[in-house]
């Protein structure tokens, strides 16, 4: 029990007894799922109002509580595929003197593997400091651990099939779109970058130069081969606005250099979008996959700013080239202030205002 002994090493007091912890055991196989599940007495005593919880290692007393046992415990620990919960059937309690608890047997029925599981457990919710242990099985082999509480309560399985991959594409591709269409950090850099204007193949080189620096930082990032903090990140990202906005204002008639500026500071962006991704529970097995996927969908999110944007503004400049070019001074000034704000916000009052 490794998980066991890290929380042992941690400190963590205890507040009901000296062994605030379950033990949760799921092995999967092609039509079930065998359940496992170890509860302290002290636990379970106190859920069913029992007094001397030491009578719970009496096996006929256990047997006699098994089913208020599982009239408890069974909307706490909820195993679910997609929206559908798995129904659990019990067998009869285990008396496990030495250790002063409970295993609990049960399992579920499946129509074959799952790609993903969905586990919550809130077993004992009158001690704050409960914590549950999870163990997955599948084809006999440990594949993943986790530690759920009351801070914590839920994690996600995804099995080593194509379902399990499929599932992991369904998960992490939303969320990429989903982060670049709510960030509008990143989104004012790309429409700072769009503002002149220019060719379908200028504007294709710019964009490019963005996704490839962003994925290269992304992936260096989630695979821990460097990864600096956010409190540099942040205000790097709120500069690189800046100077966006600053290079629409001189440029001039001088050469076009903002393949150059996505490319450099896309580096720094690619970085704060690995922040958000390393946020999420990433499975260890399939972490290519969630970067690809995740990766992808920051793709069609940012493709569907680049098409849009650069559709109204070169629609603006058709309709009249004048209000085409005071356009890319105001936007490069609110660019500028915008990103000057969030890079102040940041640097000094990175807790908020």
């Amino acid at each position: 029990m490794l998980l066991a002994a890290v929380w042992l090493v941690s400190g963590k007091p205890a507040a009901a007894h000296p062994i605030p912890f379950s033990y949760l055991d799921l092995r999967i196989a092609d039509d079930r799922i065998e359940a496992s599940l170890v509860a302290h007495m002290i636990d379970l005593a106190h859920e069913l109002g029992i007094e001397q919880p030491e009578r719970l290692l009496i096996p006929d007393v256990a047997r006699r509580e098994a089913d208020a046992i599982s009239d408890i415990l069974g909307p706490r620990l909820q195993v679910a595929i997609g929206d559908r919960l798995l129904t659990p059937v019990w067998s009869e309690p285990e008396v496990l003197r030495d250790r002063q608890s409970l295993r609990l047997r049960f399992r579920y029925a499946l129509d074959g593997v799952p790609g993903r599981l969905d586990v919550t457990a809130e077993l004992f919710p009158y001690d704050t400091n409960h914590q549950t242990f999870l163990n997955v099985y599948e084809d006999g082999s440990l594949r993943t651990q986790a530690i759920l509480d009351i801070g914590q309560p839920r994690t996600e399985y995804f099995s080593g099939t194509w379902q399990g991959t499929g599932a992991v594409i369904g998960k992490f591709v939303p969320q990429g779109v989903h982060h670049i269409l709510i960030g509008p950090d990143h989104i004012l850099f790309l429409v700072g970058l769009l503002l002149l204007g220019g060719t379908i193949r200028q504007l294709l080189i710019v964009v490019t130069a963005f996704t490839l620096a962003h994925s290269i930082t992304l992936s260096v990032a989630v695979l821990n081969l460097f990864n600096p903090p956010g409190h540099l990140i942040e205000p790097a990202i709120a500069l690189s606005i800046v100077c966006v906005g600053a290079d629409n204002l001189l440029v001039g008639d001088g050469r076009d250099m903002r393949a150059w500026i996505a490319l450099g500071f896309g580096l720094i962006h690619g970085f704060g979008f690995a922040s958000v991704l390393q946020a999420m529970q990433l499975p260890p097995r399939d972490i290519a996959w969630s970067l690809v996927s995740f990766n992808v969908g920051v793709e069609l999110g940012q493709l569907a700013i680049v098409v849009v944007a650069a559709w109204l503004l070169a629609a603006l400049r058709n309709w009249s080239a004048a209000a085409g070019r005071r356009l890319v001074v105001g936007g490069s000034v609110f660019v500028i202030l915008a990103g000057a704000f969030w890079f102040v916000e940041r640097v000094f009052f990175p807790g908020g205002f």
